[in-house]
């Protein structure tokens, strides 16, 4: 489906019927991030109304020249929530540099969300002033990774994900790859040298966001790092906050069992919230 903003032309797509979870993923990739590992926890439960966007520069959404900035970039997606879901109160699900976008929601229209996941997310936009656990590797299957020809998305697999197989190889053409492809790497370039951050702290809130929140760290991620999930981990009074051990930037592949699990305990706190 497209949602038109004058020259701008939001891609999304929607599964099921019910409560709205909005989904934005990460940079430089697509809603195929997002619906991969979702998907197969939303398939056993009813009652939820997936959307999954495609933010401009990636996937199928062409970048406008006019947009710059995190903050545009915000209005955007607040623009398209207004639109798309117009009157309902949603969950929201961010992964990564979608996190970080997610708390900009939080931030900007509280009122309208009922719950937040966030998934490796980007707290410090300025890469130079993460705090960066040391890289490791856990599993490699040295055989089967010999059987990939070099490129550029089997560097980031190996880059980004600290087990390293044909089964998380596989999730990763499905999830990763199609986003890699589809990418506008002028744009992209552009925004994260001159607009990457917002141009206000996104994390400081005037209250406590008090709606079931669930905050998954990988501590092995050496992207994001985990040390500064926790210092956000008070915004969240309602917030679960998982640090989890063998996990790099591909959390939700590299630990899946935990993930579904902590999922779904989110989203039946989520439907309390709903329902009462």
């Amino acid at each position: 489906m497209i949602y038109e903003m004058g020259d701008l032309h939001i891609y999304y797509e929607t599964c099921g019927e019910g409560n709205p979870v909005l989904a934005i993923h990460g940079f430089g990739i697509d809603h195929h991030v997002m619906t991969g590992c979702l998907e197969p926890i939303f398939t056993n439960r009813a009652g939820w109304k997936r959307i999954y966007v495609d933010l401009p520069g990636m996937g199928r959404t062409r970048a406008p020249g006019w947009l710059n900035d995190a903050d545009q970039m915000l209005d955007v997606i607040i623009e398209f929530c207004k639109n798309v879901i117009p009157s309902d109160q949603f969950l929201v699900a961010g992964e990564s540099y979608g996190g970080y976008l997610a708390r900009g929601l939080v931030r900007s229209i509280p009122e309208r969300i009922k719950g937040v996941l966030l998934i490796c997310p980007v707290v410090i936009a300025d890469r130079n002033l993460r705090d960066l656990p040391l890289r490791q590797v856990f599993v490699r299957d040295e055989s089967f990774l010999a059987s990939i020809a070099p490129n550029d998305q089997k560097q980031m697999f190996e880059r980004v994900l600290v087990v390293q197989d044909q089964q998380r190889w596989d999730r990763f053409t499905q999830d990763i790859i199609p986003g890699m492809k589809a990418k506008n790497g002028a744009f992209l370039k552009r925004f994260e040298n001159g607009g990457y951050s917002f141009s206000f702290d996104v994390d400081q809130l005037p209250h406590p966001f008090d709606q079931p929140s669930l905050i998954l760290a990988g501590r092995q991620d050496a992207s994001v790092g985990y040390r500064d999930s926790l210092k956000i981990a008070a915004n969240y009074s309602r917030g679960t906050v998982a640090v989890l051990d063998r996990a790099g930037h591909g959390l939700e592949v590299e630990q899946e069992t935990v993930f579904s699990c902590l999922v779904n305990e989110w989203l039946d706190r989520a439907e309390d919230g709903f329902y009462s």
